[in-house]
């Protein structure tokens, strides 16, 4: 029997009308499905009624921010968000990283690029999705299909960068692992905003929710010269 895939469905937010004529043409011609919403409230209504595959944000919009929107879609999806900008300023990547962001396109971009980075989303989720449904090691324990963490039981609040850093120190335990490894596998992002020191506070701040004792971190150690290490030892 051959089983027909379905399309992907991608989730556009973005007021410029000739910016969503473009890419609903360009994303429509490489057979993906396209949900379109030009604001905040449309959005809202829209992303209730659909089932989506990645989200597509603009950053400023008439009655709100696509950081809002994504805030609100994180408490319910782990689905890839692409932010569109038009300031390529650090503050603001970095927040949209922070919130739960994958990646970003600075206004104007090449129609090439944004759809390799599309294409590049969308792979990584199915690869992501289609591992074990659940990591652990020691008192750490990571439900894939929920996208939750528990820490000795205990359900932990954590970022979907957070998330997704812990889950790459679980599936490579033991292993170093360099910091361009590191941004590598999980931000398609320039190195000028996304740099060591930003991983560093990412870093740090998974050790304050997963570490017994963040300031003597045992489980995320670092390896002079080399990287990080999820430590598997006791």
């Amino acid at each position: 029997m051959e089983y027909i895939t379905a399309p992907k469905m991608i989730f556009l937010l973005e007021d410029d009308l000739s910016l969503i004529n473009g890419l609903t043409f360009a994303l429509k011609k490489q057979g993906y499905e396209i949900t379109v919403a030009r604001t905040t409230l449309e959005a809202d209504t829209l992303w209730a009624e659909g089932d989506y595959d990645l989200a597509i944000l603009d950053v400023s919009l008439p009655d709100g921010s696509g950081f809002e929107f994504c805030r609100k879609l994180r408490r319910t999806s782990k689905i890839p968000v692409m932010f569109l900008t038009a300031a390529d300023e650090e503050t603001d990547i970095i927040m949209g990283l922070e919130i739960g962001g994958d990646d970003y396109m600075t206004k104007p971009f090449p129609l090439a690029v944004f759809l390799s980075r599309i294409h590049a989303l969308l792979r990584r989720s199915e690869n992501f999705n289609s591992a074990e449904t659940e990591l652990s090691s020691g008192d750490i324990r990571v439900r894939l299909l929920k996208g939750e963490v528990y820490k000795k039981g205990r359900l932990l609040d954590l970022t979907a960068s957070e998330y997704k850093l812990l889950c790459l120190f679980l599936e490579n335990p033991d292993r170093v692992l360099s910091a361009e490894q590191i941004l590598g596998k999980l931000w398609d992002c320039n190195d000028v905003y996304i740099n060591n020191n930003s991983l560093t506070v990412y870093i740090r701040r998974l050790r304050t929710k997963i570490e017994d004792n963040p300031k003597e971190p045992k489980r995320i150690v670092n390896v002079r010269g080399m990287g990080y290490k999820w430590n598997t030892a006791d």
